[in-house]
Parts: C-alpha cells; sequence; structure tokens
C-alpha cells in the first residue's frame, strides 16, 4: 500500500477522513506510523497530497491536495475471464499499470462456471481495484464491464471500441510480432489459459482485429498482461 486511498464514504469533513480497518492495521504494523506522523494520501477519483494522522481517532486530516495521478494508458482490454484465483492478481496488475477500461469476456475455453464465482462480485472487484491503485499510487477507478456472451460482444460492441482505435488480440499461432511502444491508442483481447479457438480467432479478424505474439514461449494469462501491457506502452 503505497497510498492510503480515501473513499467518499470515510469523509467525515471537506478534510478529514475516518480510517478503515485494513488502512489502520497497515499503517500501524507496516508504516509503523505515529500520532501526528505525515501520510501519503489520494482522495478516490481526485487529486493526491498529504495528510496528518490522528493516531487517537484514527483518522487523518488533509493538508494538502496538489499531485495529479499517473496518467492512464489508452488502452480498452479485453480479457476472457480467467480462473477465479488468478482474477484476483490479474485485475490488481491491470489496475497498476493503468488501465482503465476492462471487458471481462465468455470464450470457448472458459469454464461457465466461472461467472458464478463471488469474486465477480461487485464489492469484490471494487476491492482488488483499490489494491492496484494503492499499489502504483493512483486514484483513479477503473470501469469494469462483464460479457457472458462472444459472439454478441464482438459484433454488437468491438465496432464502437475501434473506432479510433487499433485492435490487436494476442494469440501464439499465425500472428506477427507484437508491437512496441504504441503512439496511438489500441484495444487489446488476451484469451483464456488454451488460448481462442478457431471461431473466435475468425470473429476478431472479421472485426479488424490484428494478431500479435510474444515469441514462441506460452505464457500464463497472469504474466502475459503485464508483459503486453509493458511492450506496448512502456514507461517513460
Amino acid at each position: 500500500m503505497n497510498l492510503i486511498l480515501l473513499a467518499p464514504e470515510q469523509a467525515l469533513s471537506d478534510q478529514q477522513y475516518k480510517l478503515s480497518d485494513r488502512q489502520i492495521e497497515h499503517i500501524a504494523k507496516v508504516l509503523k506510523k505515529d500520532h501526528g506522523d505525515k501520510l501519503r494520501v489520494g482522495v478516490l477519483n481526485g487529486l493526491i497530497g498529504d495528510a496528518v494522522l490522528d493516531k487517537s481517532e484514527w483518522l487523518v486530516t488533509i493538508e494538502t491536495l496538489e499531485s495529479e495521478p499517473p496518467k492512464p494508458l489508452p488502452m480498452e482490454l479485453i480479457l476472457a475471464l480467467p480462473r477465479p484465483n488468478m482474477l484476483k492478481r490479474t485485475l490488481m496488475n491491470i489496475t497498476a499499470m493503468g488501465v482503465k477500461k476492462i471487458h471481462l469476456l465468455h470464450s470457448a475455453k472458459v469454464e461457465k462456471s466461472y461467472w458464478q464465482s463471488p469474486v465477480l462480485k461487485e464489492n469484490s472487484i471494487y476491492d482488488y481495484l483499490v489494491e492496484g491503485l494503492e499499489q502504483a499510487r493512483d486514484t483513479v477507478l477503473p470501469a469494469v464491464h462483464q460479457h457472458t456472451r462472444f459472439r454478441p460482444f464482438v459484433e454488437d460492441v468491438l465496432p464502437d471500441l475501434l473506432l479510433e482505435r487499433m485492435g490487436l488480440v494476442a494469440h501464439p499461432y499465425q500472428a506477427e510480432p507484437c508491437p512496441v511502444d504504441l503512439v496511438q491508442p489500441c484495444v487489446l483481447a488476451i484469451g483464456p489459459e488454451g488460448g481462442w479457438n478457431e471461431f473466435e480467432m475468425q470473429k476478431w479478424s472479421d472485426a479488424g482485429m490484428q494478431s500479435v505474439h510474444l515469441g514462441d514461449r506460452i505464457l500464463k494469462v497472469e504474466t502475459a498482461v503485464p508483459v503486453l501491457l509493458s511492450r506496448l506502452y512502456p514507461a517513460k
């Protein structure tokens, strides 16, 4: 937790925020801050600055909010729904790297039971996203959309996403090397463990998506995601 992220429901006034149990534990046990110490804080979907800790009441009083959050990646990410135990780490990594629009998508090799997992509940996803923001010292919450049907998404939703954006679909076969350091916005689709099937690849191609790969090695989704993002938009 590199940032104490303050949500609207924690506000006691314009300047004071009540800390959550998780934040209190981190401040006390990890940061080891004492009464009157300064903390780096951010207001959800707002600015970043400094606040003073009141350890007697476990609240913070904001002194300054002067810094903008980091710039987002100019990307919409489409991700075939991973296994539930992988989804948390993947969403945290995606958020920490600056993606602000995420589409979780069904595909032929995604188990239908995954969509019933409690990790997909709104409050669970919110918690994962917040952890990613805290890691990266960011405040802007990503939007996460869930699409349980592949074909309607590709035919009805994807065309609007591709307006003025390059379309890329990660696929290890019959693909071009993934580009490096893009200067334009893109839509990136990453498949499930086992990859997209032939029908799905044809639908991506028909929609105007270009197939790209990362070389001979086949990577797990949780590894491929940060590798692709850092390759397409490396840190400056």
